[in-house]
């Protein structure tokens, strides 16, 4: 099993009424050094400007983006290339992420290589320290941008600094 950091930034708060407009995705492994960026056009006419400014985006940029569909296809392809297994989705805030990211794989190529089950990092520390007032975010080395493969980097570099610090992982 592969672990792969992904980040999503999105116009609004669920797929489907809202688009998801980028996401980044880091594979955890030493060195970190396989990424993937997409850029995806809206699906819906409905969006949030209060969502859409944290990715940095206006509205009329995002709908000259890819086609959701070529971009969860080249999505699968390179999970296909690059992980040896199931790949494992792991996440910061996996409760919005995996929605954006399952939603996509479902509707745009009809199966999601990630299964149906996702990891939340946060959760992840909590349970390593004993603490569930505990926050991992100080393990990060990549400033949070939410530019979604820096957010993606600095929490693949917060899970690889937890297991130095003793979490069993296989990675």
């Amino acid at each position: 099993m592969t672990y792969v950091m992904t980040d999503v930034e999105a116009d609004g708060p669920c797929p489907g009424d809202y688009s998801m407009i980028c996401f980044g995705a880091v594979l955890v492994e030493e060195g970190l050094g396989r990424t993937f960026y997409a850029r995806l056009r809206p699906v819906s006419e409905k969006w949030l400007p209060e969502a859409l400014a944290v990715s940095g985006f206006t509205r009329e940029e995002t709908l000259a983006f890819g086609e959701p569909k070529a971009e969860m296809e080249r999505f699968a392809a390179w999970l296909k290339e690059n992980v040896k297994g199931r790949p494992a989705f792991i996440s910061d805030n996996n409760g919005f992420d995996w929605q954006f990211i399952n939603w996509y794989f479902w509707r745009f190529t009809g199966g999601n290589p990630f299964g149906h089950s996702s990891t939340n990092l946060g959760s992840l520390y909590k349970g390593m320290v004993k603490d569930a007032f505990q926050n991992f975010k100080h393990l990060r080395k990549t400033k949070h941008s939410h530019n979604p493969v820096d957010d993606a980097m600095g929490n693949a570099e917060a899970l690889l600094e937890m297991k130095r610090l003793g979490l069993k992982i296989r990675l």
